[in-house]
């Protein structure tokens, strides 16, 4: 079996909040080249807030990155395929929102599997990126399935404040060229904060890419 291929190997903290961990990602030297930030979004789909943030990512014309639990799709299979077809990229976050590492190799690999044919069942496309829960991943599972794992380097940690302008704060406090933002689509502050979050970085002049576009090679 083929290993997954990791580009970013997380840690293995006890509790998600202790999380801060760097993503290797393209950044810019040059005053004139673009600056890019990748928005990316754990947890969804949820049926109302993540319709929702579609809606205003496709009014703002940003493409972002959501990392899908595999159980929730079910019943809400409209919103991944608005997902896919807005051109947004559509990862993995496991099947039940576990720690891999804290998995029998077996039981990992049925935790990825098994989210990507629930995603692939609905976009036609077998993910290639892997969110792994509490950024903790251990890059020589072997699967019979090729994925990279993103981590990220801004966590305003929006789950736990659940306050629209804490979280925007924080962003824009710590966002630089290359930054991987992590949200979640699943609390209405959170889409709020998204929204304002776009909205402010547009006028430094940032733009918002996938995260494939954004991690290098």
């Amino acid at each position: 079996m083929e290993k997954i291929k990791s580009r970013e190997a997380g840690t293995e903290p006890e509790q998600e909040e202790n999380i801060n961990v760097g993503a290797e990602t393209a950044e810019s030297t040059a005053e004139d080249e673009p600056r890019l930030v990748a928005l990316t979004f754990d947890d969804g789909p949820h049926a109302v807030f993540t319709k929702k943030l579609l809606d205003g990512l496709k009014e703002r014309d940003v493409k972002a990155t959501f990392f899908l639990i595999g159980k929730s799709i079910e019943g809400k299979e409209d919103v991944v395929k608005q997902m896919a077809e807005d051109g947004h990229l559509v990862g993995s976050h496991t099947y039940n929102h576990v720690q891999l590492t804290k998995l029998p190799v077996k039981k990992a690999c049925e935790e990825i599997t098994m989210t990507n044919d629930a995603i692939y069942n609905v976009t036609g496309k077998i993910p290639e990126y892997i969110r792994p829960p509490f950024g903790s991943w251990d890059k020589e599972l072997e699967c019979a399935v090729n994925m990279t794992a993103v981590l990220w380097n801004v966590d305003p940690r929006d789950w736990q404040v659940q306050d629209t302008d804490t979280v925007v704060k924080h962003v824009l406090n710590h966002v630089e060229n290359g930054s991987i933002i992590l949200l979640h689509d699943v609390y209405g502050t959170s889409v709020e904060a998204a929204f304002q979050i776009v909205d402010a970085l547009k006028e430094q002049g940032y733009t918002f890419v996938t995260v494939d576009e954004l991690i290098l090679d």
